[in-house]
């Protein structure tokens, strides 16, 4: 039998479900998977605030996680991609290592945009890995009292406020934003929000823009500079720059430009998921969360080995169900929505969403776990979206 060599870039959320997925499907096909990953530590993106507060999470090992799989963990930076080639040039600890592939799944996710607005790359925090968001908490223990200046109304920037606010009652938490905080949400589930926010002692200013950031302050659009002992950024993301750097297609934000079945529309041999791609559904293009990045990831499992098979791929589909908001780690609000992210009329807040949100940030590993016995299906990780028939990722 012939030896399909796959190679997998990025262990996130997305990385772990495309490899573990693709493992269990094609390991009788003749696939060999091997999953690249600068750490050996598994990050939990929707845990980065609680981090940034100062908190200590329990850690997953990688190689524990897909342990008994038959995967090849390689610790190292994919530094360089060979479409011609079909080869990923790693550094692992200092020295080169050159991976053949014969299909590869890009699942490199994304990182804050530090380079737009001046100053954001010199004098902000962010929430890209644990040790960004460490150093935040360091800063605010060493300044308990001090303004602390979240940049982003969006969910991330929400979260890492009322995080930030309940742990440090002693300091100020400014919110500044395009929009009000959860715009994308329902009036009353907005309404609750803000209340929230505002009993943690959040100061919220929406309808502004951060025109730069300088050491110890930062000037908004129109000149206003506001004093903040450290600055939190959250808005603006981009993909990582291998995929635009090896001459794949991608879009403005270096996002993969895929087919309907998540290959590259350049490169037919590789695939893009989670942030790393620019998913479009009838609806819009997919906004990178873990929500959608998973079932990508299992998605494109599916896909290889149909495609190994030699039987016809799907189009993925994917459709949204809700949007679940720490509100630190007393509070939450869950707003439940259409497949194309438009709020529902439900929406849950209190301790009923503050379980709910504990069970879909704490979901993750063991999911994988299972997926090393089982291989799961896309649709396995919409609950609700397959009432509609642009809802739920069909099975490849």
């Amino acid at each position: 039998m012939k030896t399909t060599e796959i190679v997998v870039l990025g262990a996130g959320y997305t990385g772990l479900m495309a490899a573990l997925g693709t493992a269990r499907r094609t390991r009788r096909l003749g696939g060999r998977v091997t999953l690249v990953n600068p750490s050996g530590r598994f990050t939990e993106r929707l845990r980065m605030h609680q981090i940034a507060s100062g908190q200590d999470l329990a850690e997953h090992r990688i190689p524990d996680l897909i342990a008994g799989s038959g995967i090849e963990f390689v610790q190292g930076w994919a530094r360089g991609l060979d479409p011609e080639r079909r080869t990923v040039l790693v550094d692992v600890d200092g020295a080169e290592r050159e991976i053949r592939y014969d299909i590869a799944v890009i699942a490199l996710g994304s990182v804050a945009d530090t380079v737009t607005v001046p100053g954001v790359d010199a004098h902000a925090f962010t929430l890209d890995s644990p040790d960004t968001a460490a150093r935040l908490a360091e800063r605010l223990a060493a300044e308990p009292d001090g303004t602390v200046a979240v940049v982003g109304g969006g969910l991330t920037g929400i979260e890492a406020a009322a995080e930030i606010a309940e742990r440090h009652p002693g300091g100020e938490v400014l919110l500044l934003g395009r929009d009000e905080p959860g715009s994308m949400m329902s009036a009353p589930a907005r309404e609750y929000l803000g209340k929230s926010l505002h009993r943690l002692g959040v100061r919220v200013r929406a309808g502004v823009e951060v025109a730069e950031v300088r050491p110890g302050a930062v000037e908004l659009a129109g000149g206003e500079v506001v004093p903040a002992a450290a600055v939190l950024w959250t808005t603006g993301f981009s993909a990582r720059p291998l995929a635009r750097e090896a001459g794949l297609a991608v879009d403005e934000r270096g996002r993969v430009l895929v087919d309907a079945t998540l290959r590259s529309v350049s490169h037919p041999e590789i695939y893009a998921v989670g942030d790393s791609a620019a998913v479009r559904q009838a609806w819009g293009v997919i906004h990178g969360t873990c929500q959608s990045g998973m079932p990508t990831g299992a998605y494109a499992g599916q896909a290889i080995a149909r495609r190994l098979r030699g039987r016809p791929v799907k189009p993925f589909r994917f459709g949204y169900i809700h949007q679940p908001v720490s509100l630190g780690r007393r509070d939450a609000v869950i707003q439940f929505t259409h497949p194309d992210d438009s709020p529902r009329k439900f929406f849950l807040t209190g301790r009923a969403a503050v379980f709910y949100k504990e069970m879909v940030t704490s979901s993750p590993p063991p999911v994988y776990r299972m997926s090393r016995r089982v291989a799961l299906p896309a649709s396995a990780f919409v609950v609700a979206a397959g009432r509609s028939n642009r809802g739920a990722p069909s099975p490849a």
